[in-house]
């Protein structure tokens, strides 16, 4: 290997030389040197071992400017630019052992498939990324004899996004243990997190930048400043408690049944069959949200056999009314379901409902529902101004809490609660 002298941050200089683990998770703040590092790392184990490794993006045309451009930036200044190769067409770094490094961007996936022997990938802006396209990679780290590694780095974004869901919330890991860590092992993964204080050749002015950011941005504050994971928007439902479905049940069980709903959202590709049964605590104004059905990529008649104890019991299903060719399917098979209404502006009127309740009680036990709803956010313009009836993500679930909530009425604009269904009997 050839000998090279460089000067890292402290924070870094463990995870330089860790190979021990096949995931390596750095999530930090802006300008903590984390990409740097990732890249130096990659070339000194390139240096080392003769590897091919695979550098990917989730636009290829943004590569040049960013990891292709800080690759070179660094062997540079470690002074091998006579015996590193870079070549611009297509992206490629060949160093003198026969290691290399290639780059693809995840908008070309067919590219994709024509690589072989990869042992290292490095997600750079991995959040960026679709889940679907970090498992394909997984699928493409292979090497007969090498270790096999996989990086993945990235500043914090929404809870909702796929990499906290991954490396947190499914091994059912606290973020909060890593920034008070810092840096952990648990399992296969390295976990690292970083901010711009453990980069001491940023400059102060550039870290008051991102101290100012507090008095006016907290949600750009917690993502640059203390690279940390949270909600990134305006909640739509901040009144979302998750309860143990123990208490949530006893609860229910006090509900009269003329309160108890269930809705039902149709979906089949990239959509979900979402059914809830939902629950009216009607003098205090709380929801609670109790049972839930969660599938997609199935057909009717598979569906009908899933839910097949609303067609014994039967309990009438509200769903969405712009499928009434579904919907007489499943009267047809002994359900008692009926479309909900749906006029102009509803999806507006129903989140406004559904905001009305002063708490929404979710049992723990509907994971799906808790994944959607708890961190939901409102969708912005190009100027940054909230859109009423759009969210950060299509969340069915909440549909189907619309349709379950078809003809009740939380307030009237003057704050005086109705009670309608107690004389129309549609309870």
């Amino acid at each position: 290997m050839m000998e090279v002298n460089k000067e890292v941050n402290p924070h870094f200089e463990d995870f330089l030389f860790d190979w021990d683990s096949k995931f390596y998770f750095l999530v930090g703040g802006y300008g903590s040197s984390k990409s740097y590092h990732v890249a130096l790392k990659i070339i000194l184990k390139l240096l080392a071992e003769k590897r091919t490794a695979l550098v990917v993006r989730d636009v290829y045309d943004t590569i040049r400017d960013s990891c292709f451009s800080l690759f070179e930036e660094i062997v540079i200044d470690l002074g091998l630019d006579d015996k590193i190769r870079f070549v611009t067409s297509p992206m490629q770094i060949r160093f003198p052992n026969g290691s290399k490094i290639i780059f693809k961007g995840m908008d070309k996936p067919q590219k994709l498939k024509s690589i072989h022997n990869i042992s290292i990938i490095w997600l750079e802006e991995c959040s960026e990324i679709k889940y679907a396209g970090f498992k394909e990679l997984i699928g493409r780290l292979r090497h007969p004899t090498l270790k096999l590694h996989m990086i993945l780095s990235t500043n914090p974004v929404a809870k909702s996004n796929w990499t906290y869901k991954h490396f947190f919330k499914v091994p059912k890991i606290k973020d909060t243990m890593l920034y008070k860590q810092r840096i952990m092992r648990i399992g296969d993964t390295y976990y690292h997190h970083s901010v711009a204080d453990d980069n001491y050749f940023l400059p102060y002015s550039y870290i008051e930048q991102l101290d100012a950011l507090k008095a006016y941005d907290m949600d750009l504050y917690r993502i640059a400043r203390k690279g940390q994971f949270g909600v990134n928007g305006t909640l739509v439902l901040p009144q979302f408690i998750v309860q143990s479905h123990t208490k949530v049940m006893n609860a229910v069980g006090d509900i009269p049944s003329r309160f108890l709903r269930v809705g039902m959202d149709f979906g089949f590709e990239d959509s979900y069959n979402a059914v809830l049964r939902i629950a009216i605590d009607d003098k205090r104004k709380y929801l609670y949200i109790y049972w839930e059905y969660y599938k997609n990529h199935m057909t009717d008649d598979a569906t009908a056999v899933d839910l097949q104890e609303f067609a014994e019991s039967r309990e009438l299903i509200r769903a969405d009314s712009a499928e009434p060719k579904t919907i007489k399917y499943y009267n047809q098979e002994g359900f008692r379901m009926i479309g909900a209404k749906k006029p102009p502006g509803s999806r507006t009127q129903n989140t406004k409902k559904v905001k009305r309740f002063k708490k929404i009680i979710c049992s723990a036990e509907c994971v799906h529902t808790i994944d959607e709803l708890q961190d939901l956010t409102y969708a912005v313009n190009k100027d940054g101004e909230l859109i009423e009836d759009e969210f950060s993500i299509d969340p069915h679930t909440f549909s189907a809490t619309w349709y379950g909530l078809d003809g009740y009425e939380v307030a009237d604009i003057k704050g005086s609660y109705k009670n309608y269904g107690l004389q129309t009997g549609k309870f």
